[in-house]
């Protein structure tokens, strides 16, 4: 899978330095080479510190694993699960600027996450759920306030997006040799968000309704 390109990963306040800075090799270096295939020598070494001290930190490989999990679960939420606007057309391009930002902001953790969706691990099943549902809610207020279609299945209305946007990152090898520059790109992030936010407006909200 083409990775999405590397930033540093801000750290959480309280956590001691150590700890994030050696979370933040392991998200990163498990997200390229995967799970099975990266030692915590490997991670130490990348993290410039000692094997030792990684195992003061998170006992055991499978703890370092746990505490990757758990961060990615709590950046995703905090990302996209903030309270959204009253429910709005302008929702739609609320939540595509919040996608669109954590792939820009964190792509070593949209890497992690797609792959733990992909090979179906019980972090990315979490994921995928939590994210469903929180399509779902949105999908349901939009619906109550009486902004979709009548005829809308708000069961494919929430996961039409989950879709739209977890497809294309994990085909972006693929999109890429479609598009003009690398989907990465400001132009091309921003021409995949409208695009976006235009097939929902149309697709599955009443006509007539306001445009960005």
């Amino acid at each position: 899978m083409t990775r999405v390109p590397a930033a540093p990963d801000g750290a959480d306040p309280g956590t001691p330095p150590s700890v994030t800075r050696i979370r933040a090799t392991a998200l990163r270096l498990f997200a390229e080479q995967g799970t099975a295939a990266t030692s915590l020598r490997t991670i130490a070494a990348a993290a410039g510190v000692s094997v030792g001290l990684v195992q003061h930190h998170f006992s055991t490989k499978a703890g370092l694993i746990q505490a990757v999990d758990d961060h990615v679960l709590n950046v995703v939420r905090a990302r996209l699960a903030e309270p959204a606007p009253a429910p709005s057309p302008d929702s739609v391009a609320e939540t595509g600027r919040r996608v669109t930002a954590l792939i820009v902001e964190q792509p070593d953790v949209v890497n992690y996450l797609l792959d733990a969706v992909v090979d179906g691990r019980p972090v990315g099943t979490v994921i995928f759920d939590a994210l469903a549902d929180l399509g779902a809610g949105r999908w349901g207020d939009l619906s109550d306030h009486g902004l979709t279609r009548p005829d809308l299945d708000l069961l494919w209305a929430a996961l039409h997006p989950l879709i739209l946007v977890l497809g294309t990152l994990v085909l972006r090898p693929h999109i890429d040799r479609r598009l003009p520059e690398p989907f990465g790109t400001p132009a091309q992030l921003k021409r995949w968000q409208d695009s976006v936010n235009a097939l929902l407006r149309e697709g599955q909200l009443r006509r007539g309704d306001p445009q960005d």
